[in-house]
């Protein structure tokens, strides 16, 4: 490897000056989970990151991408780290013509900002992951982060229609459609949607969008218990309604939104509405003849209650579980016994349709995280208990220190690991691309 002066001043003809920092402050605050790189590069556009990306293939230099920074808590502590690549100046709407419903932008626009865009002409992209609007297009793919919306939109990889991005050996490439130039044999935009970076460095993407409806309406319902709330979504799902959100909460994510007088043994349900407005009136009613049924007590839920929502899921550890969708009431219930057992406190909130429960685990008291051992035992018997359905259970957030000592990714079948490593050496053959904080180590 060249000497580190050398590198930095090539990096400096690449990206501009100033576009490359090295002040040990900078350097500590872009950390991976502890491991502080030698470099961050600003690039002002995308041939500045292939150039970038050549030159740290040429050098053996590891290479961490970053949107806006609030996913990198995910995977694996670092292999290794020379080089975060910050993309956050690659920020501009390149083709968006409203009529088409489609829009190509570059990765590192945040959602907010793509929103206000959009929104001019009555549009949207529905994609509404936690912590918010501030996340990066490029990282929600990378990361495959979805949100309450994907029960009536889908998830990114569902609204993604095609990506351009930059290749380990800085060869820049197009996958899907409005393409120039595509990958032969390979779905790119999937496969890079949630590969973490690991793969190529998303640019660009081609996004499906859809009209911001004229109405919309919020409710939520509590319950005595678990098990009338499940049973209630389970009849939104079976009748004709179409909401465009439903979630299960738990006592601590029903407190975060403004339900108070809770006794700690209640659940309650999230449901949003958008349609017109004579639409939107009508399945209140029936929503509201469906809970009563359940023993359900409303009241009405406004737009930024659902930013709360999302913001109560901050806890210094994050848990994502995968299962059966009909089965997200017992899998609520199953965390909640965990938690009382090892005396944690627990906000969860569930996504119908999709069966994903996520939950920000603290401890009441001292520092406010649970037991690194605690944690390991709870994460291993929930995997047990996930495993007959096909369930799954991620550490999406956790200090290094837990991460030393729980599999955040958990087992991996050995046929698809073995297909993922495929995949690894044939697009990062020399693996500098994030390398070690994918599923099996990739």
């Amino acid at each position: 490897m060249s000497p580190p002066a050398a590198i930095t001043r090539a990096l400096e003809e690449i990206a501009g000056l100033g576009s490359v920092l090295t002040d040990p402050a900078a350097l500590a605050a872009a950390a991976v989970d502890g491991v502080v790189p030698r470099w961050i590069v600003r690039p002002p556009a995308v041939e500045p990151v292939a150039r970038v990306l050549a030159l740290a293939a040429a050098e053996s230099l590891a290479v961490s991408p970053r949107g806006a920074g609030t996913s990198l808590a995910l995977g694996y502590p670092p292999r290794r780290l020379d080089l975060v690549l910050d993309l956050g100046r690659l920020d501009a709407v390149l083709d968006y013509v409203p009529e088409d419903m489609v829009a190509s932008v570059q990765c590192g626009v945040s959602l907010d900002a793509l929103a206000g865009r959009l929104g001019q002409h009555g549009q949207r992209l529905p994609l509404d992951p936690a912590p918010g609007g501030g996340r990066s297009v490029g990282g929600v793919l990378a990361t495959a982060a979805s949100g309450p919306l994907r029960l009536r939109y889908g998830t990114g990889r569902d609204l993604l229609l095609g990506v351009r991005f930059v290749q380990a050996d800085g060869v820049t490439t197009w996958g899907g459609a409005r393409v120039v130039k595509s990958v032969t044999g390979y779905d790119v935009p999937k496969l890079l949607v949630g590969s973490l970076g690991t793969l190529g460095i998303l640019v660009e993407a081609t996004v499906r969008l859809h009209p911001v409806p004229p109405a919309w309406g919020g409710w939520r319902w509590v319950f005595d218990a678990i098990p009338p709330a499940a049973s209630f979504m389970a009849a939104v799902i079976d009748s004709p309604l179409q909401p465009e959100r439903m979630v299960l909460l738990d006592v601590g994510a029903a407190r975060a939104i403004g339900e108070s007088g809770l006794s700690g043994r209640e659940s309650a349900v999230a449901i949003s509405v958008a349609s017109a407005a004579e639409a939107v009136t009508a399945q209140r009613e029936a929503l509201m003849a469906l809970a009563a049924r359940h023993g359900g007590r409303v009241s009405e839920m406004g737009a930024g209650d659902w930013s709360r929502l999302s913001g109560a899921l901050a806890g210094p550890i994050v848990i994502r579980l995968a299962g059966e969708p009909a089965r997200l009431g017992p899998w609520l219930a199953a965390l909640e016994h965990v938690a009382r057992d090892g005396g944690i406190e627990l906000v969860s909130v569930g996504e119908a349709g999709g069966g994903v429960l996520r939950a920000a685990l603290r401890a009441p008291d001292g520092d406010g995280l649970p037991a690194a051992a605690w944690l390991a035992g709870a994460v291993s018997g929930l995997r047990a208990a996930l495993a007959p359905e096909g369930g799954s259970l991620v550490v999406e957030r956790a200090p290094r220190a837990v991460k030393d000592t729980v599999d955040v990714w958990g087992p991996i079948a050995p046929e698809p690991l073995a297909i993922m490593r495929r995949l690894k050496a044939e697009f990062d053959p020399a693996g500098i691309l994030n390398p070690g904080r994918f599923v099996g180590g990739l």
